[in-house]
């Protein structure tokens, strides 16, 4: 090789087009930001319950730590019910959210990670022990105990269902002629009712014509009957799309742990206060639980989190009665001579509970 060969210019770079390989990562990532399955995440049912997680984790309470604030709670909170998981990267004074990450485990728990961490000019990559990672995982499998599964994960069959039927009705909606009539028309040209055939495609409160069939042996007028209008709007009723879509959207409520009455046109204040306690009490207290004790181990000091009463999720004229019961009971007891403690653990209640 010659000396001037080094110093020849290589080749000009190809790089890949708007629609070649960049625009199909960007595109990959978009899908797996938004959702793992990309279907249901982004109906407005699936983003209401999210909303609904988020804003519940975003008013816990918090005692033990500074470092978890309100945003990584609201992160927290989305993330989880997007994703089933959520992982923070232990600072000294902060939590930073990580965006992607990969593990090792030792039986079954991680044991160390490889993050990617997002930045306003691009993300970057580190590795960090366990103990420096604050993840958090929800409907873990004993399979794969290591990674949390989503509320949508959990039922595919049910966010497929609300996604096709949703799709559907869109492209229904779009391309059906809402509202239009057919009326006859006299015998013309093949080429003229096909162009006119054209037009029937989304016209919408339009009056379309169309060939008059019945016409007498001799050439003479159709008959009356005929000429009367027809409407062409289609019966999506036998469809059964409004209890198909209704069953779906009850069903992805339920699999978020929202009560499916929350979001009806006659709910009524009982029930909106009755779904709030079923959701802060079956679903959110547990994930705060988790979210405590993965603190609490990788922090160093307890940590509590508390999901019901900043939400206030309770009967409080209930409590209030139940309150009043006790002090009468208490009172009737002390009268009787019975020891407060001994009568409060006959009804199995103690100092904790």
């Amino acid at each position: 090789m010659g000396i001037l060969d080094i110093f020849k210019r290589k080749a000009p770079e190809t790089r890949a087009s708007a629609s070649g390989f960049t625009a199909e990562i960007m595109s990959a990532r978009e899908s797996y930001i938004s959702g793992r399955r990309g279907l249901a995440e982004l109906t407005a049912t699936a983003q209401t319950c999210v909303s609904l997680w988020e804003g519940a984790m975003t008013l816990a309470e918090i005692n033990g730590t500074d470092l978890i604030g309100r945003r990584v709670l609201a992160m927290a909170g989305r993330s989880l019910a997007l994703r089933g998981e959520a992982v923070f990267l232990i600072r000294d004074d902060r939590l930073v959210p990580v965006s992607d990450w990969d593990l090792s485990t030792r039986d079954g728990e991680p044991r160390a990670y490889r993050l990617s961490v997002s930045e306003a000019g691009g993300g970057r990559t580190q590795t960090a022990l366990a103990g420096e990672v604050l993840h958090i995982r929800i409907g873990s499998d004993p399979v794969a105990p290591w990674l949390g599964v989503a509320p949508l994960k959990r039922a595919q069959l049910t966010a497929g269902m609300l996604h096709a039927v949703e799709t559907a009705l869109s492209e229904a909606y779009e391309n059906m002629p809402l509202g239009s009539q057919i009326v006859p028309f006299p015998e013309t040209e093949d080429t003229d009712l096909t162009k006119l055939a054209r037009g029937f495609k989304g016209a919408r409160g339009k009056l379309l014509l169309r060939e008059s069939v019945q016409v007498t042996a001799a050439g003479g007028p159709a008959p009356a009957q005929d000429w009367r209008p027809s409407d062409v709007t289609p019966d999506l009723s036998r469809a059964m799309t409004r209890e198909t879509l209704t069953a779906a959207r009850d069903s992805v409520c339920g699999a978020f742990g929202v009560l499916p009455g929350l979001l009806y046109n006659a709910t009524t204040g009982p029930l909106v206060r009755e779904a709030q306690r079923h959701l802060a009490q079956y679903t959110l207290q547990p994930v705060a639980a988790l979210l405590a004790e993965e603190a609490t181990a990788k922090l160093g000091q307890p940590v509590a989190v508390d999901v019901m009463q900043p939400l206030q999720a309770y009967d409080a004229g209930g409590r209030a009665r139940a309150a009043a019961g006790v002090v009468q009971a208490l009172a009737q007891a002390k009268e009787a001579g019975v020891d407060s403690d001994t009568a409060m653990k006959l009804v199995g209640w103690n100092a904790e509970g």
